[in-house]
């Protein structure tokens, strides 16, 4: 086990070098990000794994010069004299004006439920989650903003997105507690655990509910329907969950296009949410969109590639909780490559007897934490790319340091 970890830290290590290549100038030109805002991700980042095969290293695909940049000069002049003069701010600390009473102003969106529903619903805005998502999406509405108008303000309906955006993913941990049955979250207790299910249920539907109430107050059509978009998403991703392919092949598209639906579709929308209040410009929206999309998926690789190197003390919730739900994440996906035994495992979701301590060690003398590990490191270089197009600022450079943070942390 500690040896898994050590190898994961040394991904992690060829990660750090190769974001801080292109802190200091350099971005990754290793593919060009498909256009169109809702193309299938399954289909979309197959195209990927190819790649894989070849061992570069992050840092060679992340140190390629820019070709296409918008302002290619520019950024990395700025990137030379902010890395020699070491001016890069914590993106959180950088962020955290803006989010300044998050979570009390969450609660008074919920404010008119009755006193067990509220308490309920409350019960994750304790001010302890990572706040990732409302991070990235204050971060990038002040990117958007310097980049259109030289404006570092974050604007309130910007701020309303940061907010509803935390209200969708804690509505979703609610629901997928319940669907999976989990009994901890975030080192507690769940909803579910607590309350029990048919409650949870409609606590995360009310906070669904007031999410959606106050993306209305916003009153930006094309906004309301790039959000709504999140919940038929995070819908589809679900029901994407509860089946699988035979083929192995479609069975990694499948994969992937559930990862986009139930993860990074709020972050890749919410981006572009922002991206929309700060300018017309439709470039600038699918850069936003693009960066949240590949970081996002990047996230959920980490996290993939946790339960399989982290302990339960680390990540708040139990270990191989994927695999005793019987699904069949990025490392036992590229661990069949080596394991054939894995196919009939995964068909049957590890529904037999011994398939779970079987596929976690399979996975232990494989090579796939080490293949889903890279290819989240590709996503975070696609990341960088992107938000490397907008204009020199310090918020643009949070978000690239972002990467570094989503490939290197530990719960």
């Amino acid at each position: 086990m500690m040896g898994w970890r050590l190898r994961c830290c040394g991904h992690h290590a060829a990660a750090l070098a190769g974001i801080r290549g292109a802190l200091s100038g350099h971005g990754g030109g290793w593919g060009r990000a498909a256009g169109g805002g809702r193309a299938e991700a399954g289909k979309l980042h197959c195209s990927l794994l190819k790649p894989m095969l070849l061992r570069n290293s992050v840092s060679t695909l992340l140190c390629r010069p820019q070709s296409r940049l918008l302002h290619s000069s520019r950024v990395v002049c700025c990137h030379s004299k902010t890395n020699s003069e070491a001016k890069y701010k914590d993106p959180f600390k950088l962020g955290s004006s803006d989010l300044k009473n998050l979570y009390e102003d969450i609660k008074k969106e919920l404010f008119m439920a009755t006193q067990e529903l509220r308490e309920m619903c409350e019960y994750y805005f304790d001010g302890k989650g990572k706040a990732l998502r409302p991070m990235l999406v204050v971060l990038m509405a002040r990117a958007c903003n310097i980049h259109y108008n030289n404006c570092r303000e974050v604007q309130p309906q910007q701020r309303s997105i940061a907010v509803i955006a935390e209200m969708i993913h804690t509505a979703s941990l609610v629901h997928d507690d319940v669907i999976d049955g989990s009994d901890a979250r975030r080192g507690k207790k769940t909803v579910n655990q607590i309350w029990g299910e048919r409650q949870a249920v409609l606590a995360g539907d009310y906070i669904l509910s007031a999410a959606s109430v106050a993306l209305a107050r916003i009153g930006n059509a094309t906004v309301i329907s790039v959000l709504s978009q999140v919940i038929e998403d995070l819908v589809r991703g679900e029901f994407l969950q509860l089946g699988s392919k035979e083929n192995e092949n479609e069975r990694f598209a499948h994969y992937l296009e559930k990862t986009f639906k139930k993860t990074a579709s709020l972050i890749a929308n919410s981006c572009k949410a922002v991206s929309i209040l700060a300018c017309p410009d439709p470039k600038v929206h699918e850069i936003a969109y693009q960066y949240g999309k590949n970081i996002g998926i990047a996230f959920q690789l980490i996290d993939d590639v946790l339960d399989f190197t982290s302990c339960a003390d680390q990540l708040g919730k139990p270990a191989a909780a994927d695999l005793k739900l019987g699904l069949a994440t990025g490392p036992v996906l590229f661990a069949c490559q080596q394991f054939p035994e894995l196919n009939a495992m995964i068909m049957r979701r590890f529904s037999s007897p011994g398939d779970v301590e079987r596929a976690w060690q399979y996975v232990q003398e494989s090579n796939g934490v080490h293949q889903t590990t890279y290819l989240a490191q590709r996503y975070c270089s696609e990341a960088i790319r992107e938000i490397s197009k907008l204009q020199p600022s310090p918020e643009r450079d949070a978000l690239i340091q972002l990467t570094e943070t989503v490939l290197t942390r530990d719960k």
